[in-house]
């Protein structure tokens, strides 16, 4: 079997993406800094967008699916007057609108955006229609025809007007919600039409600002030397928003072997915020955490050990 090359890493690297870049690119280019064998993204960001990019080495991507699942808080400026097939600034113009809502009006048409809503992805989107990528279709000028979608929105607000053209809002969502779409339904309901001009990432579940690092600060460092590993965050820190749940050490002896635990030994630990029909927990060892275990019919069951 061929080994792998590039130092076995683990950990959380959290890059604050320029605009202009793949997530891809990113990952290469951080990866070939460090030297690491294995590295993925935990969410994707349109080239356009920049902001937090956590990127997961080695035993880290076991943790990504928890990231991804983590609620997410971008700011995006809304031009109006212009619809564009990508939905964004970096696409071509498809249709053009003289009308530019004013403050009253947008702020009527926000509450239907809130809560669970159907949003059709964006034509330019890697949602996938009989096994082919929708954005290849749309390269090839065939338009996909792409079925609305649950999307959950926690927080959806007008938080600046620059101009008559442009507006800028923040947004709380949930897994796979696109603001490239959230942006053009908002426009047409406001009886323009409308695309992202600019887009930036807050914070992706557990990971905010304050732990971001310019990819400047990282990218380059690997042709002289790796990039020192202790610019990453521990692996558990994807997980700092999942309940933590303190095992004995037999109980974390049995989790290991496979065995479940019955709820009825854990009374009194079982965190308040965890919900006891199928809510996920984080398993703690003292200060190590163990993996992520389930909680459902009475039982302790692990679902990711560490």
């Amino acid at each position: 079997m061929k080994k792998r090359r590039g130092r076995a890493l683990d950990g959380w690297l959290v890059v604050d993406k320029p605009a202009g870049m793949t997530s891809t690119d990113i990952v290469n280019r951080v990866r070939r800094a460090f030297g690491a064998q294995k590295a993925g993204h935990g969410g994707t960001l349109d080239p356009l967008a920049t902001g937090l990019l956590p990127v997961a080495f080695g035993a880290a991507t076991k943790t990504v699916p928890y990231v991804m699942d983590g609620t997410k808080l971008y700011r995006f400026t809304l031009r109006f007057g212009e619809a564009r097939d990508t939905d964004d600034a970096d696409g071509q113009v498809i249709a053009t609108s003289p009308a530019r809502p004013d403050a009253g009006v947008i702020e009527a048409a926000l509450p239907a955006f809130r809560g669970t809503i159907m949003q059709v992805p964006p034509a330019f989107s890697a949602v996938k229609i009989a096994g082919e990528r929708a954005y290849d279709m749309a390269r090839e000028g065939r338009a996909p025809e792409l079925a609305p979608r649950p999307a959950r929105i926690d927080r959806f607000v007008l938080i600046e007007r620059p101009d008559a053209d442009t507006a800028v809002f923040e947004v709380a969502s949930g897994k796979g919600v696109y603001m490239r779409s959230l942006a053009r339904d908002l426009a047409r309901a406001c009886g323009s039409v409308g695309h992202v001009a600019a887009l930036r990432r807050l914070r992706v579940g557990p990971f905010d600002e304050t732990m971001a690092i310019s990819l400047d600060k990282i990218a380059g460092t690997g042709d002289i030397e790796p990039a020192s590993p202790d610019l990453l965050l521990p692996v558990a820190t994807a997980l700092a928003d999942i309940p933590a749940l303190a095992l004995t050490d037999a109980e974390t002896s049995n989790l290991r072997h496979g065995q479940a635990i019955s709820l009825v030994a854990l009374m009194g630990r079982i965190p308040s915020q965890a919900d006891p029909e199928g809510g996920l927990v984080r398993a703690m060892a003292g200060r190590c955490v163990i993996g992520l275990c389930r909680l459902e019919d009475g039982w302790l069951r692990s679902e990711r050990l560490l």
